[in-house]
């Protein structure tokens, strides 16, 4: 870890802190009166409509392609100026990786038919989403009236009994090799349109439906033999996507028991998880590009998960429900440390100090004092800027992201769900934008997921894993926002 934070380009680091410095100076030059009215103006829930924001999409515009093209090109930059060889980037990859996000992008988001396709593919997604609710009703259900009483309708036996099915279902997928077919097709035109090696077109296309340490199983065999540039691609695809049992969960609470909302927030995962690949590939090659010979086969390893379909089952069931405890317990600690944290700034330091009067004043009540949230938003809010968030939500965007990188996407999630619901977003484009920032498992605790995952599946690899650990954090959380950057064109 040491090595790979000497090795972070200095320069770029400059820059950065050039940009945080001055970011203030000029975000509050460059705003108009209507829009420093909008982030003085507390907003309550009543004043929100029932999505959640205040004003909708404008569509696709020359403002808002303009705004996406500015934060691809700092991506760009940023990418850049960290990388390990510049000389060495294949400018041809970048070019079709974030083709690739775009023509995503405008078939599911502004062509008809494929918006069409992508709708009954999320219906198809939450019709299984409900399935669970039977099992939830069985094992928690009331014996007089058969359903889960209110006392009941928590977070513990409403959201984490996706994350147990959707396990469970992924792993039959698996064993009756569909999902290698999806995998394989995925890659196959990644590795013909971005002249990628065989082994990190398979596990980048994985990543989509895969966790960050299942999707290497695709690829086992070649680990071992993987090179530098390979493993961070890995690392990075991992990093910058999502598992199809969590996705289910971020469905439900985003969603809520709205039908209408579930599919909207289902759309926009599911594409996120997509075109998170392509993106995820472009940042990893540019901050360490490929410079040794690689292998072009491309096979999926043969590994079952069970030897039989019962097997599978209740090999995905368990790793499903260590998973969902392990969520429970994060949350349960990181709401208590961040609330600990919260204690000590804004009720010590900043009560003495008189900060909280002061930071209440200047937010008008947005926030109640010095705390993390206040912190993280405006060390975030240079970014969501840049890629083209609206101003007035540039500081809830970036206090997310931060609680993303810092914590985890599935605490930041929550965050957003609960600032939804209380309608503190002015537009229906931060909270489309932030669907797709917090859209990866790019945070510190990922690092030791997969130097313990992925080690595990190549003992000689360890010590590059450790060593491109912070670079495929970094990567992932750029990936991440290529695709907001270009999901905001069309809002």
């Amino acid at each position: 870890m040491q090595t790979n934070l000497r090795k972070i380009n200095t320069w770029g680091i400059g820059i950065l802190l050039i940009l945080f410095s001055v970011f203030p100076l000029v975000a509050q030059d460059s705003l108009s009166a209507d829009t420093l009215s909008a982030i003085q103006t507390p907003i309550s829930a009543s004043d929100t409509n029932n999505e959640g924001y205040h004003i909708g999409s404008a569509g696709l515009s020359f403002q808002s392609v303009m705004r996406g093209l500015f934060g691809i090109a700092f991506l760009i930059a940023i990418s850049y100026l960290l990388s390990a060889n510049r000389r060495k980037i294949n400018w041809r990859l970048v070019l079709s990786g974030i083709g690739i996000q775009i023509l995503i992008a405008v078939l599911v988001l502004n062509v008809p038919l494929f918006r069409h396709i992508i709708d009954g593919i999320s219906s198809g997604f939450l019709k299984l989403l409900s399935f669970t609710n039977e099992g939830v009703k069985f094992l928690f259900g009331s014996f007089a009236s058969g359903i889960v009483e209110t006392p009941l309708v928590n977070f513990a036996i409403t959201i984490l009994p996706t994350v147990i099915f959707f396990s469970a279902f992924t792993s039959l997928l698996f064993y009756f090799g569909i999902l290698q077919k999806l995998v394989y097709a995925l890659a196959w035109l990644m590795k013909k349109t971005m002249r990628l090696s065989g082994a990190e077109s398979l596990a980048a296309a994985g990543n989509i439906f895969l966790g960050q340490t299942e999707a290497p199983l695709l690829i086992k065999p070649y680990i071992e033999n993987m090179t530098r540039s390979e493993v961070m691609c890995l690392m990075s695809g991992g990093m910058a996507t999502i598992a199809g049992g969590v996705l289910a969960a971020y469905v439900s609470f985003l969603g809520g028991d709205d039908p209408a909302q579930q599919l909207f927030y289902a759309k926009h995962l599911i594409t996120a998880s997509v075109m998170s690949a392509p993106a995820a590939i472009v940042a990893a090659k540019m901050m360490l590009p490929e410079t040794d010979s690689f292998s072009d086969e491309m096979k999926i390893s043969r590994e079952k998960i069970g030897s039989n379909f019962l097997e599978a089952i209740s090999n995905g069931t368990g790793d499903g429900l260590r998973l969902a405890v392990n969520v429970g317990a994060m949350l349960l600690v990181f709401i208590a440390l961040v609330t600990l944290v919260n204690y000590l700034f804004e009720g010590v330091v900043g009560h003495y100090t008189g900060l909280n009067d002061l930071i209440a004043s200047a937010t008008s009540h947005r926030y109640s004092g010095l705390n993390m949230q206040c912190l993280l938003g405006y060390i975030g809010a240079p970014i969501a800027w840049l890629l083209g968030v609206p101003d007035s939500d540039m500081l809830l965007v970036g206090q997310l992201l931060g609680e993303k990188t810092v914590l985890n996407e599935f605490y930041a999630y929550t965050q957003m769900g609960e600032l939804k619901n209380a309608g503190m977003f002015v537009y229906e484009k931060s909270l489309v934008m932030t669907t797709y920032i917090l859209c990866g498992f790019s945070n510190f605790a990922s690092i030791g997921i997969q130097i313990g995952g992925i080690g595990a599946l190549a003992p000689s690899k360890k010590g590059m894993l450790s060593e491109l650990g912070l670079r495929a954090m970094i990567a992932g959380t750029i990936a991440c926002l290529f695709t907001a950057a270009v999901a905001g064109m069309f809002y």
